[in-house]
């Protein structure tokens, strides 16, 4: 095991402890509510979003242990936004890190409510930690702000909007900076505001960064593999939806990744430099789920 490797699974153990026992504590009413919310937070998944967020922070010299409000927070976001992204309305997708989406286990209006319930937690969670400090109650406002309408959902309506249109590159750079980046970005930044860091160079790596993943993921969805992906693939291209390989063609959009990535190393240099972030970027774009 690489020291990247261990590092890793270091945060990610460390937050799955943190996510369960979150969980447990978990008593609405009626109990399917706190059962569907469950399910979607413990079924898996990288853990993407915290990883970031405590590597970060530790890039900084700050504890990411303290830190486990905010990553929660991120975390109940991005698994609400998985939850309605599923449903029919939205891109109808039966499969979610390789188990039954929500709305197929537990029904589509409860699947709603679950991810409405989400939402609501993860606001709790920030009005929690933004009284601990100055720089706590920044980093809470920047999440909110990258969750509302001019960020992520701004990129999910974007998305919607141009899915079977002849949306070119620019409609292309809003979704990915908004529907990915927000959240890929703001773990970054949060960190950076908690630990003392250069919230700009933060701010640009990250960016680089969420569109790196998602052109990995529009890439991965021509020709990765359902199993690793744990989720239905081929879905874009059979709904017309807007991505990298429509606008660009496979080829150019493999060469556009890769510079990209070129990119990410060249702003993280900027920030800095990290190993675990260096690395962290290999891992965006060489993976296979």
């Amino acid at each position: 095991m690489t020291d990247f490797q261990k590092k890793y699974q270091d945060y990610r153990s460390f937050f799955e402890g943190e996510l369960k026992h979150f969980c447990a504590e978990m008593n609405h009413q009626p109990p399917v509510l706190t059962e569907s919310m469950r399910y979607s937070l413990l079924s898996g998944g990288k853990r993407v979003r915290p990883v970031l967020f405590f590597g970060t922070l530790s890039r900084f010299g700050a504890d990411y242990t303290s830190e486990t409000g905010l990553a929660l927070a991120l975390e109940c976001i991005h698994t609400y936004s998985l939850i309605h992204d599923d449903l029919p309305a939205m891109d109808n997708d039966d499969f979610r890190r390789g188990n039954p989406s929500n709305h197929r286990v537990f029904g589509e209006a409860n699947a709603i409510l679950a991810g409405d319930a989400l939402l609501s937690e993860a606001m709790r969670l920030l009005l929690k930690e933004s009284g601990r400090s100055a720089a706590h109650l920044r980093a809470a406002q920047y999440l909110a702000d990258a969750a509302g309408a001019d960020g992520m959902i701004a990129g999910q309506s974007a998305d919607l909007l141009f899915t079977g249109t002849a949306g070119g590159e620019e409609e292309l750079g809003f979704i990915y900076a908004h529907k990915t980046g927000k959240l890929i970005t703001a773990p970054i930044v949060m960190a950076a505001m908690l630990g003392g860091g250069d919230v700009q160079a933060a701010e640009n790596f990250g960016q680089a960064l969420g569109s790196l993943f998602q052109l990995t993921d529009d890439i991965l969805d021509e020709k990765g593999e359902s199993a690793k992906m744990g989720k239905t693939l081929g879905k874009d291209a059979a709904e017309e939806k807007l991505t990298c390989v429509k606008v660009y063609g496979m080829k150019r959009a493999e060469v556009l990744a890769d510079q990209t990535a070129a990119k990410c190393h060249s702003l993280l240099d900027a920030l800095g430099g990290d190993e675990f972030l260096s690395c962290m970027i290999e891992l965006v774009r060489e993976r296979d789920n």
